[in-house]
């Protein structure tokens, strides 16, 4: 069956665009594009609305000098202002809070293994710990980079083919107690190589920090994550209610 086409007043080319941007920012307002806000491909519109790649761009370029939209090399186009967001008032790990979203989320195990513990946490761990590092992605696109430290114990998880299981779960599974409460920080730094290359980046971007502290119910140190994140489509949130 053909794909079903929106149809246009085909008075011209200028016309033409201009319905296109129309329909487009109608839909934008009307949150037809949530919750990743992506837009379909130049193709897809075009195919679409039956009118050349010409004619979508202009109308896109239309979109774009409103500032409605905004078009990201190699990854898309995305409505401005759509952000993934993660609440800092509930105890979710961080690849659930993307799922929950509604959101195309997976996860890319990086590497496992034991590292010298820093001195802040030899108290927690000990003089050597497990290192999880984690790529967070949404749509295939990297917006976040986790690194955990973990309990020795933990070694002999095989974090490959845990895959997208969070780390929470598997804190329980090994060690029986579940993870009750976090200490959580947040802010802005540049990003190494290290941090950015991941992340599709380059050394010296703006990412967003979220460094987390877990904690089992008898006060002791479940993890220890740090969160590289990239700003642009990503916020947390904060939510309180006053007692009256």
């Amino acid at each position: 069956m053909a794909p079903m086409r929106d149809s246009l007043v085909r008075e011209n080319a200028t016309a033409l665009y201009r319905q296109i941007a129309d329909r487009l920012r109608e839909e934008i307002a009307a949150g037809r594009f949530e919750p990743s806000g992506r837009l379909p491909s130049e193709s897809e519109i075009g195919i679409r609305f039956a009118v050349s790649r010409v004619t979508v761009r202009l109308a896109l370029d239309r979109l774009e000098t409103e500032g409605l939209i905004e078009r990201r090399k190699g990854k898309g186009t995305f409505t401005v202002g759509k952000r993934v967001r993660h609440p800092l008032d509930r105890l979710r790990s961080f690849h659930e809070s993307l799922r929950l979203q509604g959101l195309n989320a997976s996860m890319r195990p990086l590497s496992a293994a034991i590292t010298a513990t820093p001195p802040d946490l030899t108290g927690a761990f000990g003089p050597r710990c497990l290192e999880v590092r984690r790529l967070h992605l949404v749509d295939g696109e990297p917006v976040a980079l986790g690194r955990s430290l973990l309990s020795p114990e933990l070694v002999g998880v095989d974090w490959m083919a845990a895959g997208e299981k969070p780390i929470y779960a598997v804190l329980k599974e090994v060690t029986g107690k579940p993870v009750v409460g976090a200490d959580i920080e947040v802010k802005a730094e540049a990003a190494g190589a290290a941090v950015a290359e991941p992340l599709g980046g380059t050394a010296g971007m703006p990412v967003l920090v979220m460094i987390r502290r877990s904690v089992f119910a008898d006060g002791a140190c479940a993890d220890h994550a740090v969160f590289h994140v990239r700003p642009e489509r990503y916020s947390f949130v904060l939510s309180h209610r006053w007692e009256g």
